[in-house]
């Protein structure tokens, strides 16, 4: 079993990580039984969390994409949890994620140097899904403010800072993908 406790990290301590552990075993077990590809685990902010979930994913053989999102600190570059892309990288990869990543957060633009950051500490794949930017209300509707070809442009510097795969997390539609596709 993979430990984070001799990276410093703080263990938040509410749910009792045996509980955790037995939870995403489930998880992975009843997704493995579908015959999946591989596992994709999305959002984390925790290392201890991710960690245990990524354990239970590699327990069923399949390959596991581990992703954490960064929206946090001033440069939005952190996880909620002040988890750094060097940080999450070196731990993604120790615990052993075939491919480590970021999605939602806080958009493209703050993930082209998490991906700088993310690919400089591990020789793991880079996947990168963020966000079309941070939501906003406007008019009583939550709207994400990056439009399908601004995002789209934004994948050159993507590739540049080493993304292997990238996609959209929140605002994805077939507009959207169809101008990363070109």
């Amino acid at each position: 079993r993979f430990q984070f406790r001799n990276l410093g990290l703080v263990d938040t301590g509410e749910v009792d990580p045996e509980a955790l552990r037995a939870s995403f075993a489930e998880q992975a077990e009843a997704l493995a039984s579908g015959r999946p590809d591989g596992i994709v685990i999305e959002t984390m902010s925790d290392l201890t969390e991710v960690g245990l979930a990524i354990e239970a994913a590699k327990a069923t053989g399949l390959p596991v994409v581990a992703c954490m999102a960064f929206d946090s600190g001033k440069k939005r570059d952190r996880t909620m949890m002040g988890v750094t892309p060097t940080q999450a990288a070196e731990a993604l990869t120790a615990a052993g994620a075939d491919v480590v990543g970021a999605n939602c957060g806080a958009g493209i633009d703050e993930y082209i140097p998490v991906c700088a950051g993310l690919a400089a500490a591990t020789d793991r794949p880079i996947w990168i899904k963020p966000n079309a930017g941070l939501p906003e209300l406007r008019g009583g509707e939550v709207v994400y403010p990056t439009t399908a070809e601004e995002f789209a442009s934004k994948l050159p510097a993507l590739v540049e800072a080493e993304a292997d795969f990238f996609g959209v997390c929140f605002q994805s539609d077939p507009g959207s993908i169809e101008s990363m596709r070109r």
